[in-house]
C-alpha cells in the first residue's frame, strides 16, 4: 500500500469552481478548504445541488478547479498533466458512486479485477486480491454472477470492492448507499467504513443520511459553496 508517512493524506486548499450558465456564471465552490488525516473517515453532507459531487470530482482529479490546489499525500496535483493525473488517480484514489456502474457483461470478480488489470497486475494476482475482498464482503458465493443476477445491495458491495481493491490512499464515495433500502443501506455502509478502517485509508463520503454521518469520525457541511464543521 502507498501510505503517506506524515501529514494529511489529502488536502483541498482554497478550491473554487464555477460553470458557464447562459450569459453568466454559476459559482459552485467558493474557497473550499479541507484536510483528511490518514485513516480518517469524514462525512460530506448538504442538500442536493450544494456542490458535493463537484467537490468529489475535483478531489478525485476528474475535474480541475478554477483556483486552489488539490494535494494527495502531500503531492500538489494542479501542475500534473493528464497522464500523470490518470496514473495518480488509478493508484491513490478509489471511487464508489450511488449507482454501481458495474460492467454488465462481466462477473462480480471480473468487475473487481478490472482496475488491477488496467494497472498491469497479472490476472492470477488480481483475481486472488479481488476474491479476498469479495469474501470479506460476504460475496464468496456470488463471484461468478453478473450484475443482473445480483441484488441491489450485492451490486453495491461489488462496487465497493472495486473501489478499494487497488489499496488507494483515499476513498471518495458519492451517496454510496443512497439507492438502497434503509436496512441494506445501513449494512452496506458499515461494511464500507469497516473496509476503510481495515485498510487504513482516508475516506470522504457524501451522504444525505445524518444518522450514517454521525457514525463517522466527523462531518463537514457544504453550504453556499463553502464547507463548515457539522
Amino acid at each position: 500500500m502507498n501510505r503517506p508517512k506524515a501529514g494529511p493524506a489529502f488536502e483541498l486548499r482554497d478550491i473554487g469552481r464555477r460553470y458557464k450558465e447562459g450569459d453568466g456564471w454559476l459559482t459552485v465552490l467558493r474557497g473550499v478548504d479541507l484536510a483528511l488525516e490518514p485513516g480518517e473517515v469524514v462525512a460530506l453532507v448538504g442538500p442536493s445541488g450544494s456542490g458535493k459531487s463537484t467537490l468529489l470530482h475535483i478531489a478525485g482529479l476528474l475535474d480541475r478547479p478554477d483556483r486552489g490546489e488539490v494535494l494527495i499525500s502531500g503531492t500538489p496535483c494542479g501542475a500534473l498533466d493528464a497522464d500523470q493525473r490518470t496514473m495518480l488517480r488509478r493508484t491513490a484514489v478509489g471511487f464508489v458512486y450511488q449507482f454501481h456502474h458495474l460492467l454488465p457483461e462481466f462477473t462480480a470478480v471480473e468487475n473487481v479485477m478490472m482496475p488491477l488489470r488496467i494497472g498491469g497486475m497479472p490476472d492470477v494476482d488480481a483475481r486472488k486480491r479481488s476474491l479476498a475482498i469479495l469474501d470479506r464482503l460476504g460475496l464468496a458465493e456470488r463471484i461468478d454472477h453478473r450484475p443482473s443476477e445480483l441484488s441491489g445491495g450485492e451490486q453495491q458491495r461489488v462496487a465497493i470492492a472495486r473501489g478499494v481493491v487497488t489499496e488507494p490512499n483515499i476513498l471518495l464515495a458519492d451517496e454510496p448507499t443512497g439507492n438502497l433500502d434503509p436496512d441494506t443501506s445501513t449494512k452496506v455502509f458499515e461494511e464500507l467504513v469497516s473496509l476503510a478502517r481495515t485498510q487504513g485509508l482516508s475516506a470522504l463520503i457524501a451522504t444525505h443520511d445524518m444518522e450514517l454521518a454521525g457514525r463517522m469520525d466527523r462531518a463537514v457541511v457544504m453550504s453556499g459553496g463553502r464547507l463548515r464543521a457539522a
